[in-house]
């Protein structure tokens, strides 16, 4: 699966369009990078521009931008309401889904190096990037402004991650940016049945991280109280990694709760929402429903999903979509006006929706792509697709199970059962596209020149590379197709009697997956001359397939037993 990320840069102009529009065409430039969003501000003089992709076209892409933003923003001429220190003042890189903290700090490090290094700009790391603690905190590496760079650079305190430590007439114009690798920030506003600011706040002071001051005799009236230092005591809120207000929003005639979650790892969407209700409800308010400002990463939803069906003891093996509905309804996400996930989802924005799969076509627009007289796709594809039906039938008994009535003891057994097929059915999907994809690889490499010995050689390694992953490909589909026994025979075994046959029939179809992309391995391993990987995966596969007849063989005949034939 792909690693993606997200990279929000915020230049110092918001009010010429001709150098924002200049600088954010540079993150198009790069192959592979969707830019998402553009957004200035007149009055802070800051754009935040927003793009996502995978980790090196978006470092890429970050590097090109902040390049083109320190050839046309002088920061010797720069003012506005917003603190900022150099032509990109920030530069922050999000994980967004298959990807750790961790490894984002390491593009975050060799991206700031870069910038040092290439540009000749002074460095700041923060947050999780920072190597100093008190770096983490992107207000005290922004102290004293663009201002303060004459002082600063050149002390030991306020030595630069990367870049030079030194003022001149290059800093003076580019001045000094903050490369930082952070979670993901979800803005989100909770709908209230209120018009009332005042109890929409103190509903936000409840669950804040910051909390409320402690007050005299306890009273909301009473003075903030001090501590020994002359620092007012906070009661803290009950939601770690969040910050939150209250207001009233004329468009829609309520009070809303304003929250932005800095952590979601620590404080999820799902867990929010159900803390601001039961705040809300100690209040005498409903929460009707919520709004995500913004993007999110698909998890964010997927995890909601998997939260509220786990508290209805229903199964979570169902598909990413119908998650996202359960999410959407558990939360209201549609209160206000609808959700269109295809418009709010990272992942989704950034699908390639030019290239038509075949997994996307209706089942008779798939037989008749398959019955013209185009080679693919093929009995690869087809073979994949089998698969996934066998570890589709099995999914469904494991969901039918766990909704079974008088069966409630055994849900969550039943839920993991199904959450493993699902997640084994998703992987033959994707393999019935990959199997074309091989096949189309192998037509390229043939068509490659060959005048001359030096073509022929280039063309010949191409021909021989695109053959093994040819080979390669039915391979994972025979794996992965052998796996779906294991589903099958537990519900064969354990499931929903009603079904016994489903899971039968299921069996039938991962045999045969094996079995077809068994052929598929042998055909493509015909033509390479590593005799080596040749006979390896020959020998492997035939174990497989082996393997599966003999399983589905057994599996019939306890599906027969089970019907009493």
């Amino acid at each position: 699966m792909k690693q993606l990320i997200e990279c929000v840069p915020n230049i110092s102009e918001g009010r010429d369009m001709n150098i924002i529009n200049q600088v954010a065409a540079e993150v198009e430039t790069v192959e592979g990078v969707k830019l998402l969003d553009v957004d200035p501000g007149a009055t802070t003089n800051r754009t935040v521009i927003t793009f996502v992709g995978e980790p090196e076209p978006v470092c890429e892409a970050a590097f090109r931008l902040v390049r083109k933003a320190a050839e046309l923003i002088d920061m010797r001429r720069q003012h506005g309401d917003h603190p900022r220190q150099g032509a990109t003042d920030v530069c922050p890189l999000i994980p967004v889904s298959n990807i750790t903290m961790d490894e984002v700090v390491e593009y975050a490090h060799r991206l700031g190096e870069r910038f040092g290094r290439e540009l000749n700009i002074p460095v700041y790391c923060y947050e999780s990037a920072a190597f100093r603690p008190e770096r983490r905190n992107l207000a005290y590496c922004r102290t004293g402004e663009y201002e303060s760079l004459p002082s600063r650079l050149g002390t030991e305190q306020w030595c630069p991650d990367y870049g030079p430590n030194e003022w001149n007439e290059h800093v003076a114009q580019t001045g000094a940016t903050q490369v930082g690798a952070r979670d993901f920030l979800v803005a989100i506003n909770y709908n209230l049945n209120t018009t009332s600011t005042r109890r929409a706040n103190a509903i936000a002071f409840d669950v804040r991280e910051k909390g409320r001051p402690q007050r005299e005799g306890g009273k909301v009236t009473g003075k903030p109280m001090k501590d020994a230092n002359g620092e007012v005591i906070m009661i803290p809120g009950t939601l770690k990694g969040t910050k939150a207000i209250g207001w009233y929003i004329a468009e829609y005639g309520i009070a809303q709760v304003s929250m932005n979650i800095t952590d979601i790892n620590v404080s999820p969407v799902h867990k929010c929402f159900d803390e601001v209700c039961a705040k809300a409800a100690a209040r005498g308010i409903r929460v009707t429903g919520c709004e995500i400002v913004g993007l999110v990463p698909k998890r964010v939803l997927i995890e909601a999903g998997d939260y509220y069906l786990a508290k209805q003891q229903r199964s979570l093996g169902i598909s990413e979509e119908e998650k996202i509905k359960i999410a959407v309804k558990s939360m209201g996400l549609d209160d206000l006006k609808p959700f269109n996930a295809r418009e709010k989802v990272i992942e989704y924005l950034i699908e390639d929706k030019s290239k038509q799969r075949l997994v996307d076509m209706t089942c008779e627009g798939f037989a008749n792509e398959t019955a013209s007289e185009s080679a693919a796709p093929g009995g690869g594809s087809v073979s994949a697709y089998l698969g996934a039906l066998g570890a589709s039938l099995a999914t469904m008994v494991a969901n039918l199970s766990s909704h079974k009535a008088g069966w409630d003891e055994q849900w969550e057994t039943f839920s993991n059962w199904a959450v493993k097929g699902q997640a084994l059915k998703d992987s033959l999907i994707a393999l019935v596209d990959e199997d074309t994809n091989a096949f189309n690889k192998i037509m390229d490499a043939f068509a490659l020149p060959k005048k001359n010995d030096e073509e022929k050689a280039v063309r010949s390694q191409a021909i021989q590379e695109a053959t093994k992953y040819a080979t390669e490909v039915p391979f994972r589909t025979m794996q992965k197709s052998f796996e779906a026994f294991e589903i099958c025979r537990a519900m064969i075994e354990t499931g929903n009697p009603n079904s016994v046959t489903d899971a039968g029939v299921g069996a039938l179809c991962a045999r045969s997956a094996v079995m077809g992309a068994h052929l598929n391995v042998k055909i493509n391993a015909s033509s390479l001359k590593d005799e080596a990987f040749k006979a390896d995966i020959l020998g492997r596969a035939e174990k497989i397939e082996a393997e599966a007849i003999k399983i589905e063989s057994e599996l019939l005949k306890m599906v027969n037993e089970k019907i009493g034939l």
